[in-house]
């Protein structure tokens, strides 16, 4: 059979011819999947026939996901138009349809983010937030494509979902030329973008690298001056600069010279200090990510040790009970806290800090984390077991260590926030006589 008529169906969004024609021929579709290239249901998501493509879907589900002549997909067809019922239509049929690559390895969040399609890329973040990670054939990201359509607002809301989801790594990635983001916005004039970029309020400075290099060897701030003077450089310029932003030239400058300072600085300390500021923490060449393991290894093996020293008090717990003349005691409870009852309330006043300090960390650097409901029920089930270890074992000290056991919990985590911020506060000047204040 001639499959005009299929197509003619399509084009019209006619489901009752649709019908009609299938009652004639039961293998239409069948055939029309078999010819390869544009199927009914993307001529139905290009002229937005929602009611045709839904039963389209019902009775040939696997039309949804074939690419067409032109390499696009259904979805990208319509995410490309905005059409937002097939939209939603086609994600609660299969949430994987984001991920198809088409032409250029394109998914249609790229064509949303090229069309400004702002309620199409939320959408399809919400059904597949990993499809913010997919780069085109050419390594573009759909903030590249946004910016280089002068998709402002497309562009805004990519980076609020970026910021949701954690993946800032995105704001640096280098296109098959080497250009990140910062270089395509600056090279369009893009003042709204520039500054989207680089103002604090917005985007944390330091996430964005104002100084990387393209495969020319040039810095946003070269780029800037590849061009002849437009309207909003100057304001670009001074937005870079603010930022920290050089010029090639005199970031390789800036390089040499701190080389040559920290040789010179080497060469004058200590093998002893040398191997100090070799490894302690550096704030460039130490990620937050390696540095929050490495404290949640450490506050755990503070926890368990401290939690280990209650159970076994230096000198050992009483075997037998005695309560004959002499030393009365129980079985189960600290020798030490007989013998030497003042070391001994130093001894779990200190654990105890430790102890509960090393809880604080752990449920601070765990948030966010998946399970988080499970891990805290975790540690409270762990500050009981503590408490109860420790009262048990503290002959005729009961009464301190109750009030430790209940105030130590709380104090840990509020004593740390005031002990930091006390430290880094700044110091009170007294003015000099006759200075303004």
């Amino acid at each position: 059979m001639d499959q005009r008529l299929l197509f003619q169906a399509a084009r019209t969004g006619n489901t009752e011819y649709l019908h009609n024609l299938l009652k004639d021929y039961p293998l239409l579709l069948d055939t029309a999947s078999l010819a390869g290239g544009e199927n009914p249901l993307h001529i139905a998501c290009i002229l937005g026939h929602v009611d045709f493509a839904k039963e389209l879907i019902k009775l040939k589900r696997e039309f949804s996901g074939e690419l067409n002549q032109d390499g696009l997909s259904p979805l990208h067809i319509a995410s490309a138009n905005g059409n937002m019922d097939i939209i939603k239509l086609l994600l609660n049929l299969d949430h994987n349809l984001c991920k198809i690559k088409g032409r250029e390895q394109r998914v249609p969040l790229h064509y949303a983010a090229i069309k400004g399609r702002v309620r199409v890329i939320t959408e399809l973040i919400t059904a597949s937030p990993d499809c913010i990670m997919d780069f085109t054939a050419r390594n573009e990201t759909a903030l590249h494509l946004a910016a280089m359509n002068y998709q402002f607002e497309a562009f805004r809301v990519l980076v609020e979902h970026i910021k949701n989801l954690k993946k800032e790594d995105v704001f640096n990635k280098k296109d098959d030329q080497g250009n990140t983001i910062l270089h395509v916005a600056v090279s369009r004039r893009q003042y709204e973008v520039v500054k989207l970029l680089l103002r604090e309020q917005v985007i944390l400075r330091s996430v964005v690298e104002v100084n990387s290099s393209n495969k020319g060897g040039l810095t946003p701030l070269d780029v800037l001056g590849l061009f002849q003077s437009e309207a909003g450089e100057r304001e670009i310029e001074e937005m870079l600069r603010e930022a920290g932003a050089m010029r090639a030239r005199e970031s390789q400058t800036t390089a040499q010279e701190s080389a040559i300072h920290v040789n010179e600085q080497n060469r004058s300390r200590s093998p002893a200090k040398q191997l100090l500021d070799y490894f302690k923490y550096d704030t460039i060449k130490d990620s937050p990510g390696s540095v929050r393991n490495t404290l949640l290894v450490l506050a755990v093996l503070i926890a368990t040790t401290t939690y280990q020293a209650v159970l076994s008090p230096p000198g050992g717990v009483w075997q037998d009970d005695n309560s004959g003349t002499g030393t009365h005691h129980v079985a189960g409870e600290s020798i030490m806290g007989y013998h030497n009852p003042k070391s001994y309330r130093i001894f779990l006043i200190c654990n105890s800090v430790g102890f509960f300090t090393s809880l604080h960390m752990i449920n601070f650097l765990t948030i966010g984390f998946p399970m988080r409901l499970e891990l805290q029920v975790s540690i409270t089930s762990l500050v009981f077991t503590y408490n109860t270890s420790m009262n048990a074992m503290a002959p005729r000290l009961s009464t301190l260590f109750i009030v430790v056991s209940v105030v130590m919990p709380f104090v840990a985590p509020i004593a740390t926030v005031v002990l930091r911020n006390f430290f880094k506060a700044p110091k009170f000047e007294i003015p000099f006589i006759g200075q303004v204040v």
